[in-house]
């Protein structure tokens, strides 16, 4: 124990020599005060344009100008919930504001969601309702998620016009035609579209989700959600100008738009005599004569030998020669003390020890349990199903695509986090109009975003250039590796300036060199035995070496640098190119 204490004292003392002689290094504390200042010297504000309003015209469209609280109304209702008695207000705050991460556009103001944890509900009243029957159907908005996204939706809603259409009594239980946009909260990270469809017999309404959802966009630049519902059935979903969902209404829905034409016939039953089984045991195959269900699986080999080198007279198992007695034991308490048993050593060197037995085989009569062989079912009818009957709540709506007019837009959200931004709301019936809006505002701002979010990331610190540049801390392994290979360099050609240039190296050295004979004269003390004199006054010599070893460098390290300057300059990292 002594000994490993003595050799982790050493080690120790070399690794804190080298990092002493590297501590004193002033080149590293200019070099780190340089590469700071490069990087606080790149960040430089993104040239940007100023807000100018659109003079599209559609149904509906909101750049949340100065008199946008003439048209939105936040929520005051309670929000129903049949999963729980517990009542939520839409306690959460809105107001209109430039964005605080990222701005794109001077003067472009959006509708800010303001409270984290909140339940938020606000709306606005069309000025004429939205009928897309037999017409074509965008909705079109901006997204800005200033803080992220974990948990909570990015959607809107379109409400059913309708008379009791009131903008503080909105809320969860208001009734809508179409959802859309982003949601996402733990696995869940989807865009959103869904539609209500009101069942022409019965005339109840029910929710049509989009099957296979594309996932959201989860960034805090600016997103842009597009829904472009065709009459022919068919709807699209792009973000940020890419398409990614293209379907029908009448297909790519669950529930389906339109029930089957036939169902099971709840009153059919499958009779008694039906055979189902596919497979039945032969009924006419017999037990072979010579087939033994009592023979054993496994005999003994008759044919096997014991090992010559097989020690009969030898126990496996013998007392544990290196145990002793516990110096508490009591003879007359704890009785005689009998060492723990071990496994014999010498049987690890042959065969086997104490009585040989034969071992044991497969039996090669051995067949197990006898069972007929499986046949096919002569009466198999084949799966049993119920027999079809019409559907008596069909019905066939070829053009789920004209939906309910629609009257008012709605954001009806919880969140955990706040400032999402919305924007550049389009609802109409232009695809060419959303996407001029989407040139005019989205497709000078994202870039303008995405360039300021660039520049704002801390820079990459640059690759070492030479042996040099290397910092211990930065990299360990690659610092050792390359000081050695330019210490061997330098010194094969001339020690001197070698020890001079590179003092880490030829520190470690020296003091390695005496740590281990210090180890030498450790062992040989803390065995017992002791030392000649010699060996004692050499060990003092060549400690005292090592404390004179280790001042010389540091006085070498600011002289012989312009000798070995240019052999310092032919050497790079392996990761970079050749030094400056």
């Amino acid at each position: 124990m002594r000994y490993n204490a003595v050799l982790a004292s050493a080690l120790y003392s070399s690794a804190a020599l080298l990092g002493h002689v590297r501590a004193h290094d002033p080149e590293d504390v200019a070099a780190s005060s340089s590469t700071l200042a490069q990087e606080s010297s790149t960040a430089s504000p993104v040239e940007k344009p100023t807000f100018t309003p659109s003079n599209i015209k559609a149904p509906f469209f909101e750049q949340f100008t100065d008199d946008w609280e003439s048209r939105w109304a936040p929520s005051h209702a309670k929000k129903e919930d049949s999963k729980t008695e517990e009542e939520f207000a839409y306690v959460g705050t809105w107001a209109v504001e430039e964005p605080r991460v990222l701005k794109g556009i001077e003067g472009d103001k959006g509708l800010v969601v303001k409270n984290p944890a909140a339940h938020h509900a606000i709306s606005a009243k069309f000025d004429k309702k939205i009928d897309n029957k037999d017409n074509t159907l965008v909705v079109q908005y901006e997204v800005k998620l200033q803080n992220g996204l974990e948990c909570g939706g990015a959607y809107m809603k379109l409400l059913k016009e309708n008379d009791e259409l009131h903008a503080e009594q909105f809320s969860n239980a208001s009734p809508y035609v179409i959802m859309f946009g982003p949601d996402k909260c733990g696995t869940t990270n989807k865009v959103h579209f869904i539609f209500k469809h009101k069942n022409p017999k019965t005339g109840e309404y029910e929710e049509k989700h989009m099957k296979t959802a594309p996932m959201a966009r989860i960034v805090k630049t600016t997103s842009l959600y597009t829904l472009i519902v065709n009459p022919d059935q068919t709807f699209e979903v792009k973000v940020d100008g890419e398409s990614m969902k293209k379907g029908s209404l009448l297909e790519d829905f669950s529930p389906a738009v339109n029930p089957d034409k036939e169902i099971d016939d709840p009153k059919d039953s499958k009779p008694e005599t039906w055979v189902d089984e596919a497979r039945i045991a032969d009924p006419e195959a017999t037990k072979p004569e010579d087939w033994d269900e009592d023979a054993a699986y496994e005999v003994v080999d008759e044919e096997a030998t014991k090992p010559d080198d097989w020690l009969d007279n030898e126990p496996t198992m013998i007392p544990d020669p290196e145990a002793e007695k516990p110096e508490d034991w009591d003879d007359e308490e704890d009785g005689d003390w009998i060492p723990p048993m071990v496994p014999n050593p010498r049987c690890d060197e042959v065969s086997g020890c104490g009585k040989w037995e034969p071992p044991t085989k497969k039996n090669p009569a051995y067949k197990g349990k006898w069972s007929a062989p499986f046949i096919d079912n002569p009466l198999y009818k084949g799966i049993w199903k119920p027999k079809l009957i019409p559907n008596p709540d069909y019905y066939e709506d070829k053009t789920p695509a004209n939906f309910e007019p629609m009257g008012a837009i709605g954001f009806e959200i919880w969140t955990m986090q706040n400032d999402i931004l919305f924007d550049n709301i389009y609802i109409g019936h232009s695809v060419e109009d959303a996407e001029k809006l989407k040139t005019e505002t989205f497709d000078i701002k994202h870039p303008i975003e995405v360039k300021e979010d660039e520049a704002t990331k801390p820079m990459p610190a640059d690759p070492p250039k030479s042996p040099m540049d290397l910092k211990f801390m930065d990299d360990p392994l690659l610092y050792v590796r390359e000081k050695f290979d330019l210490f061997w360099t330098i010194a094969k050609k001339d020690p001197v300036q070698a020890a001079k240039f590179v003092p880490e190296v030829a520190g470690g050295l020296g003091v390695i060199a005496a740590t281990l004979i210090i180890v030498v004269v450790s062992i040989l003390v803390f065995s017992g035995a002791s030392p000649p004199p010699a060996v004692k006054k050499a060990a003092e010599s060549v400690k005292q070496a090592a404390v004179d070893t280790k001042d010389q460098v540091v006085d070498a390290a600011t002289s012989g640098v312009e000798k070995v300057q240019a052999e310092v300059n032919k050497r790079t990292t392996r990761s970079s190119g050749p030094a400056e």
